[in-house]
């Protein structure tokens, strides 16, 4: 049974960093896309980040480049989200997903994911 978990959610101070962990299970190999999704309080799900399967980049929405910083230690089968600088609006539960495919459109992205986590709330107020 494939399993995604996040951890490292919570409450943080605007300005303040945080790391959303996810560890993977029941794949049977390390050859799929994995990424983290979004979603705000009455927003749409936002696709923030995703690593390749075929060559390990990683892609990042415009509206998170240069505070959201993703990596994936194999070994570990762990993904995590670094999240810099925080403010209110990244707010919300995100997802760890997998098994996405990868489209182009005046820049890379990760869509249509096959497993998700249960999602992990991140609230940011002062």
């Amino acid at each position: 049974e494939v399993q995604l978990v996040e951890s490292g959610g919570g409450l943080v101070q605007p300005g303040g960093s945080l790391r959303l962990s996810c560890v993977a299970s029941g794949f049977t190999d390390d050859d799929y896309p994995i990424g983290w999704i979004r979603q705000a309080p009455g927003k749409e799900r936002e696709g923030v980040s995703c690593i390749t399967d075929t060559d390990g980049a990683t892609y990042y929405a415009d509206s998170v480049k240069g505070r959201f910083t993703m990596s994936r230690d194999l070994g570990k089968k762990t993904v995590y989200l670094r999240i810099d600088d925080l403010k209110p609006e990244d707010t919300g539960v995100y997802y760890c997903v997998a098994e996405g495919l990868i489209y182009y459109n005046r820049g890379y992205y990760c869509d249509d994911w096959h497993s998700w986590g249960q999602g992990i709330q991140v609230n940011v107020s002062s």
